[in-house]
């Protein structure tokens, strides 16, 4: 699958942004589209037109080009996504239509993902190998593991992504994927992503854990790691780049460790308000843009206009269609032939 090759754009301000002029505009297109969405479907909730909320604004430097590089399609010869439930980003930058996630926040009969019958942020789609997202923490790392093995043994470049939070790194499921990704002379093509925000709910990580670097757990299976700046979407693109190579080509795990915000905290349960305190990696990315010369504050306004005003719209559609009505329970829940 082709890749868009790095061409300098240099600024006098914020040094060298090491990826082509089109690249940084359409990452840029993809962190406001995912930041607005998240932000109308914080509105959704405090206005009665969802029970809960909860999202990744904050992570777009890093789930968008997450997002961009990964291998789209269905079956083992693509990339299978264990994602946890702040990933709305990577699937728009992978091409998903904002309005999915507005009808699964109001519950409507016609959320792409669950019917309408599951938490917001709870994605799913056969079509890209998007595995449903669960409520539990961290089950997806104990999942990973059989993607990954049936990739294996298909052959290809495919790989298995599952990413969850660095709270969740504490469950018994992210050793067990640790475990079975790394038997020696069974070694599995996985990419096991921690965006690292420092926050357990509410609990502060380094109450929890004795190790400050959750990469480095990798370390004692005889894995690659890496930890890296996840609110920089340009070191995070050409990370993801490279560790998504390794995995590809050499068909062993990988672990990345990406640090990242958490702008609205938690979820609706902590009041969903914004945390001044934490970097905005869409401010800083935009700073660096027009410093750059890339777009200018008048360009990068009227993209945020426009994608708000898009998704306003449907969102006024969404409050009027109608919730799942009875006959409808048992759907999504065995399997349905497509």
């Amino acid at each position: 699958m082709s890749r868009p090759q790095p061409k300098l754009v240099k600024t006098d301000k914020a040094g060298e942004l090491p990826l082509d002029r089109a690249l940084l505009v359409q990452m840029h297109e993809l962190m406001v589209k995912s930041r607005v969405l998240e932000e109308r479907l914080i509105q959704m909730y405090k206005q009665g037109h969802g029970y809960f909320w909860i999202g990744g604004p904050g992570e777009e430097a890093f789930n968008v080009p997450l997002g961009m590089l990964v291998k789209k399609g269905r079956g083992p010869a693509y990339d299978f996504l264990h994602f946890h439930y702040r990933q709305s980003a990577t699937l728009m930058a992978m091409g998903e239509d904002t309005v999915g996630a507005l009808r699964q926040m109001k519950n409507t009969a016609s959320d792409p993902y669950s019917g309408g019958r599951n938490f917001a942020g709870h994605f799913s789609k056969s079509a890209w190998n998007i595995v449903p997202v669960s409520s539990p923490i961290e089950v997806q790392y104990a999942m990973a593991p059989g993607t990954a093995l049936a990739q294996k043994r298909h052959g290809g470049d495919a790989i298995t992504i599952v990413t969850g939070g660095d709270a969740g790194t504490a469950e018994g499921d992210f050793a067990s994927c640790l475990v079975w990704s790394t038997r020696p002379g069974n070694e599995l093509p996985v990419l096991m992503v921690v965006t690292h925000n420092t926050w357990g709910i509410s609990t502060a990580s380094d109450t929890q854990q004795a190790n400050r670097d959750i990469s480095e757990r990798g370390r004692a299976f005889g894995m690659k790691t890496k930890r890296i700046n996840g609110n920089d979407p340009v070191e995070s693109y050409l990370e993801l780049q490279e560790a998504m190579a390794y995995v590809r080509k050499e068909r062993k795990p990988f672990l990345l460790q990406a640090d990242v915000s958490r702008l609205y905290g938690h979820s609706s349960a902590s009041g969903a308000n914004f945390v001044n305190a934490e970097v905005d990696c869409l401010a800083a990315f935009e700073q660096r843009l027009e410093g750059a010369g890339v777009l200018s504050r008048a360009e990068m306004d009227e993209v945020r206009k426009r994608w708000t005003e898009h998704v306003a719209a449907e969102a006024r559609q969404v409050v009027q269609e109608p919730p799942p009505d009875g006959e409808s329970v048992w759907n999504h829940v065995f399997w349905e032939k497509a």
